[in-house]
């Protein structure tokens, strides 16, 4: 059903393997600091870990307790996960008695006001960043803010997307082939990513703390006081209660085209709306509570599961950057902690991703629309309350009603020669275990980590978060255990060192109102509206 209609064979030759070892991928981990109480840590940002605004692998997200640890690009995943486990053990080091929270759903949480919002520092750019989070907060509360994932970014080289324009006979320059390759990627990635979070959501229950004074339509899980959840859950982080936004439901994103895509994102950047506008961009004080009144302050408001990203220049906004220099990358965002390593995803996880999309790029992705966005929502909604349920039914654009775990497996069997492709071409047949041990998930749902996490918790004499405070200390005494080569370390300081000497430069060059430098940066969206 779902199998490429013309699979290149050049592309498994083995003059060809550059093509697909040359695959670019990166990670983006979120992770709460959490005391010994298991509660939301509301210290400053370590200092021992540098400027949160300027180091390039150890920054924060949303809070001031919401640590973020950035791979740079690698062509190896064992440099990825290296990355990953030299800034998680290098910044525990410099957590005292905090620990690294190990689940998306957060910790014990008190009201809002005592979840801190990110500090950047005095420069502009900084108070751009804490005024963004700031407007964040007032928009849909603090606590939502506080669910963490796991981003993968993922690029195929220049030379993959050359060799398909050649096989296509496509008369596009290699630019608008590119571009549009990965905007046929990213439909594809959407009509099916519901299995991802399927395969990887580890979600399915939550600290009652976290929907105080909501409704929530969780129920309470038996023997486990203060936990709620759903029996066949995924992932509440990509539910109503979790990193969702229902104003932005009404906003079309066009992903045909990279300038509908552009233009449809600059126009909820640039136009007020109502509900925005009555928080007001400043208090009866002069103090900013937000950035605009509009429905997106910026691109990043926008929830989505994937997007088409280019690495920006400095002052230059992530669509111009886009409009002018086109898709550099993917950015994968429905994915869960994983609760049960360390890094928060594993290798294995990564084998399956990297067939997942390079099967997005190779197969054929008619254009979308409207009705088909609004099913790819419905099937994601579906699956995070009830992905574990043998009889979920979720409907496909063109072929109607499927039983997910049939779909399922008719994409299994759509994956399995391209992930022996990327075997072939990296020596190794960890991509064809990948895919089995994703197979036997959907065979039995009892081994999906959201279903691990339920027995857990069913199992155990432990409410959510004391489970979880449990896994997280025993997995930050493993990452505190690890001994860094002493030139790895002394590299990590110098980094933190040279980021505050670039926040301190940044800040003493400043010049102009902030207000000014802020209209001066939304310039920007005007041109790219077009």
């Amino acid at each position: 059903m779902f199998n490429i209609e013309s699979m290149p064979s050049a592309l498994s030759a083995p003059c060809n393997a550059p093509l697909l070892t040359g695959i670019l991928r990166g990670a983006e981990r979120e992770a709460l600091r959490v005391n010994a109480k298991g509660e939301l840590a509301t210290t400053p940002h370590p200092p021992g870990l540098g400027s949160a605004l300027m180091h390039p692998q150890i920054t924060t997200d949303f809070s001031e307790s919401l640590l973020e640890f950035i791979t740079p690009p690698s062509h190896r995943i064992e440099d990825l996960f290296e990355h990953l486990e030299s800034t998680q053990s290098y910044a525990l080091a410099h957590m005292q008695d905090e620990f690294i929270w190990t689940n998306s759903m957060p910790c014990i949480l008190g009201t809002d006001n005592n979840i801190p919002v990110a500090q950047y520092g005095s420069s502009h750019n900084g108070r751009m960043k804490t005024v963004y989070r700031t407007g964040l907060g007032h928009r849909y509360g603090r606590a939502m803010q506080t669910v963490s994932g796991v981003h993968y970014n993922f690029s195929l080289p220049r030379a993959f997307w050359a060799f398909l324009a050649r096989e296509r006979n496509a008369f596009d320059d290699l630019k608008t082939f590119t571009d549009q390759g990965y905007f046929s990627l990213i439909r594809n990635f959407r009509r099916h990513y519901w299995l991802l979070i399927y395969l990887f959501g580890a979600s399915p229950a939550l600290c009652s703390s976290f929907v105080k004074g909501r409704d929530h339509g969780l129920d309470q899980m038996p023997n486990s006081p203060f936990t709620l959840y759903k029996p066949y859950a995924t992932s509440l982080r990509m539910g109503d209660l979790g990193y969702q936004s229902s104003a932005q439901e009404s906003l079309e994103v066009n992903y045909n085209d990279p300038d509908n895509y552009i233009k449809t994102l600059c126009c909820a950047i640039t136009r007020s709306h109502k509900e925005y506008m009555d928080i007001g961009i400043k208090d009866d004080d002069g103090q900013h509570q937000q950035l605009n009144a509009s429905l997106l302050q910026i691109e990043n408001e926008f929830y989505s599961a994937v997007r088409p990203k280019r690495t920006a220049h400095a002052g230059e906004t992530a669509l111009t950057a886009l409009l002018n220099r086109g898709v550099e990358y993917i950015e994968v965002r429905c994915l869960d902690i994983d609760p049960f390593t360390p890094l928060g995803i594993t290798k294995e996880q990564v084998h399956f991703l990297d067939t997942f999309l390079v099967y997005c790029a190779l197969k054929e992705s008619p254009m979308s629309n409207a009705e088909e966005s609004s099913q790819i929502l419905k099937n994601q909604k579906e699956v995070v309350n009830r992905g574990t349920d043998p009889t979920l039914t979720l409907k496909h654009y063109e072929h109607g009603n499927i039983l997910a775990r049939d779909w399922g497996a008719s994409l299994m069997e759509a994956l399995a020669p391209v992930a022996k492709m990327l075997d072939n071409a990296n020596q190794t047949n960890a991509y064809a275990a990948s895919l089995a041990a994703q197979k036997e998930k959907l065979l039995d749902s009892s081994k999906t980590p959201s279903a691990q996490m339920i027995r857990a918790l069913s199992e155990g004499n432990a409410n959510f978060s004391e489970l979880t405070l449990e896994s997280s200390q025993a997995h930050s005494q493993t990452l505190r255990s690890i001994v860094l080569p002493e030139n790895l370390k002394v590299r990590l300081e110098e980094m933190a060192e040279e980021s505050i000497a670039e926040q301190k430069a940044l800040e003493e060059s400043c010049e102009g109102s902030f207000d000014d430098f802020v209209a001066d940066y939304y310039r920007q969206y005007q041109i790219c509206k077009g």
